[in-house]
């Protein structure tokens, strides 16, 4: 099941369930699109795999998967890009399409 992490990994902008602002990659490292955008740029800085938006948990319980039964992580995962780090991953994926990487 889908972490739903709260937080930007890079920059703590809080990403609550309902954020149109939250993004993933395949390994469920969360960024805001502010930071996937332009720092980023798709790359994940620790996997080099691109981003898709965060779907939301549903709130109303009309089935047992709703937010209520399966409620969103609280755990804060805080790493601020290492930029020399990063650079290595970024000009080797950056270029290529995240399907190809």
């Amino acid at each position: 099941m889908l972490e739903m992490r709260p937080i930007c990994e890079n920059c703590r902008k809080s990403l609550p369930n309902e954020s149109d602002e939250a993004m993933i990659c395949t390994y469920e490292c969360t960024f805001c699109k502010d930071c996937v955008e332009n720092i980023l740029e798709d790359v994940c800085p620790n996997c080099g795999g691109g981003f898709t938006n965060r779907p939301t948990r549903p709130t109303k319980c009309i089935t047992q998967n709703c937010v209520k039964n399966h409620p969103v992580s609280t755990k804060e995962i805080y790493k601020p890009i290492d930029k020399e780090k990063f650079k290595r991953i970024y000009d080797e994926f950056v270029y290529l399409e995240p399907r190809k990487r």
